[in-house]
């Protein structure tokens, strides 16, 4: 499998498409983008629905015409099918550890901006979940979304007083969730705290990455 006979559908502005450009990147791998438009509903054409009909980015879309359209599916298919430079582990421990800190990078960080950019921004009026069906905004809900973000960086930051990057040792696909949540945070004024010493001096590292501009 080459990666030029692969093709990522995409969104420039979409936080979920950059964790996979990152991915992209840090692997070296170059594949062919497609651009979906999602302000102009690019993501509800019957187009784009045949191809992900959950109507979100990003998609990877296999040389047979399979379509992955999660991002934790996305990274696992290129990790395995393009096995240099891993990034989801190389050992059993490894991976588990990866896969445990990337899930709590995304539920605990990335989701709770997710919620609450969903529940403020005026131009997701009954859109406030991503998918095929409409949801009304809860007001609400960005007030609580606001403190899961500041408990998240609190978390995380005394986490990575124990490690140089989330998952221990190595650069990993944590990392790259972490890192895409702390920009995607800044949607909701939210930025890492003065005083998070150990978040900051990772958050330094990581977004200097050339990766970090996919």
């Amino acid at each position: 499998m080459s990666p030029d006979t692969l093709k990522l559908y995409h969104s420039p502005a979409s936080p979920n498409s950059r964790r996979v450009r990152i991915f992209l990147a840090e692997k070296s791998l170059k594949v062919p983008f497609v651009a979906v438009d999602l302000g102009k509903g690019e993501q509800h054409s019957e187009v784009y629905r045949a191809i992900n009909p959950r109507r979100v980015v990003p998609t990877l879309v296999l040389e047979d015409g399979t379509a992955l359209g999660e991002v934790p599916a996305i990274m696992r298919y290129l990790d395995e099918e393009f096995s240099a430079k891993p990034l989801l582990g190389a050992t059993p421990k490894e991976k588990g550890l990866i896969f445990m800190w990337e899930r709590r990078a995304e539920l605990e960080g990335f989701a709770a901006v997710m919620e609450g950019v969903r529940n403020k921004i005026a131009g997701l009026k009954d859109r406030a979940i991503a998918g095929p069906h409409d949801y009304e905004q809860i007001p609400a809900l960005v007030e609580r979304s606001a403190l899961r973000v500041k408990n998240f960086f609190a978390d995380f930051n005394e986490r990575l007083g124990e490690a140089p990057f989330v998952a221990g040792e190595r650069y990993s696909a944590a990392d790259i969730t972490a890192l895409v949540t702390v920009d995607f945070a800044k949607a909701l004024e939210l930025c890492v705290p003065a005083d998070h010493a150990a978040l900051k001096r990772w958050y330094e590292t990581v977004s200097s990455r050339p990766s970090a501009a996919a």
